[in-house]
């Protein structure tokens, strides 16, 4: 088996290809790869029960259970977000910018390829496709190290993609899937500052925070969701019970599931006891403040700890707020930066939630589980940041990619000789 370094340096050789290839090209490719995959459903699906088998005997449930899980309509799925992809605009080689200095320079800014990605995730096969694709429609190549949960759906999904690049002569380390699942093999990887462009860990909040502490190259950090739900005093009663069952109760073992439900005192009498019933229905437990629990007195009593939490789970903690400054102050202390909502016919508060709110995704009615790369017209998502790099929020191709300048010019000098 060739080193991490060989393997990196294979992919590296290989990213110089991707970036010459034109969008038509790209499209080509990324459509082949879906009907690869399509082509290859059962042995993805036959891997898939063995990582399933697998995890059952580790004791594996919940929203990872959930995750890893593949059946014919999510392997549909991937295909279908690697044709979206496809169709996306190419945002290799776009001048952002243009303008005419004093002096006549041209000064272009001009979206060009990061290089090599590092793509460091857990249980989800899905991330196998969703991340080459991202990664070569952007004109990089990309290293794929995969939770050893699902290493066995990882490996079938990588070598229906890789035969898509025989097919169009592009290497297959483009798509490098490292099989060598040991910690020290992926720190080793982290390291390669010289080969790796950038790192994008997804998954729980332990792995993040261990990529970003060992890693020597720049690393897109997203380490929870924690996410809210503000019904404001003028929001219409139903609206807001449809945002909070979706938003909760869909799916809750996802990051931009509800975490935290804030009602504001005037119209928390006639919402919350109507929102329990809903929840309870549905199974969700509730953990409230004092207030919420004086209106639905078998709610359970809530912490700080849970005001901070990423339940991933049917668990939703609760707070009557006095207004809309005081819900504010509650999502800046408790909040994680990613998705916070308000629900509310009040334009004024609106734009006051939104001002007032730096999260990476700001909904005015709407639910949080938009809160997505493909729903918010990405095609697909590599990831989340929450980190104000180049990129802030759900990244697709565009976040990528990165600007440079390119100048133009007719002989122009910055010191010009004085004439004798």
């Amino acid at each position: 088996m060739s080193t991490i370094r060989e393997q990196a340096l294979a992919c590296r050789d290989a990213a110089r290809v991707v970036a010459a290839l034109g969008g038509e090209a790209k499209r080509a490719l990324l459509r082949d790869m879906a009907a690869a995959l399509e082509a290859q459903s059962a042995a993805v699906l036959a891997a898939n029960a063995e990582d399933m088998r697998q995890a059952a005997v580790k004791g594996v449930q919940g929203a990872m259970l959930d995750r890893l899980r593949l059946d014919e309509a999510r392997v549909a799925g991937i295909a279908g977000a690697l044709r979206e992809v496809a169709e996306l605009p190419d945002p290799v080689g776009v001048t952002t910018r243009r303008e005419i200095r004093p002096n006549g320079l041209s000064v272009e800014r001009v979206r060009i390829p990061l290089g090599v990605i590092a793509m460091i995730y857990e249980a989800r096969p899905n991330v196998t496709a969703d991340a080459a694709a991202l990664c070569l429609m952007a004109g990089n190549a990309v290293i794929l190290r995969g939770g050893s949960e699902a290493i066995h759906s990882n490996t079938a999904i990588a070598a229906a993609l890789r035969r898509a690049l025989r097919a169009h002569a592009i290497p297959e380390a483009a798509v490098t899937l490292i099989e060598d699942l040991r910690r020290e093999t992926m720190v080793e990887l982290l390291q390669l500052s010289d080969i790796v462009d950038l790192a994008i860990p997804r998954g729980g909040e332990g792995l993040i925070r261990f990529v970003a502490e060992h890693a020597r190259v720049p690393v897109i950090k997203h380490y929870k969701g924690v996410c809210h739900l503000y019904v404001d005093s003028a929001a219409d009663p139903a609206l807001a019970l449809n945002l909070l069952i979706d938003g909760k109760t869909s799916r809750p073992g996802v990051c931009n599931a509800l975490e935290t439900l804030l009602v504001h005192h005037d119209v928390a009498d006639a919402f919350l006891p109507r929102a329990a019933a809903a929840l309870h229905e549905r199974g969700v437990e509730l953990r409230g403040d004092e207030r919420s629990r004086a209106l639905v007195p078998d709610m359970h009593a809530a912490t700080d700890d849970d005001y901070a939490a990423e339940f991933l789970d049917l668990i939703l903690a609760v707070r009557v707020v006095d207004d809309l400054d005081d819900a504010i102050a509650h999502i800046r202390r408790y909040g994680s930066d990613h998705t916070e909502v308000i629900a509310t016919a009040d334009e004024a508060a609106a734009q006051r939630f939104v001002q007032a709110i730096r999260s990476a995704v700001v909904m005015v009615n709407a639910s949080s589980r938009f809160s997505d790369g493909g729903e918010l017209g990405l095609g697909a998502e590599i990831g989340i940041s929450t980190t104000r790099l180049h990129a802030y929020g759900p990244m697709g191709a565009e976040a990528l990619t990165v600007e440079r300048f390119v100048v133009r010019g007719a002989g122009q000098v910055r010191h010009p000789q004085s004439r004798a």
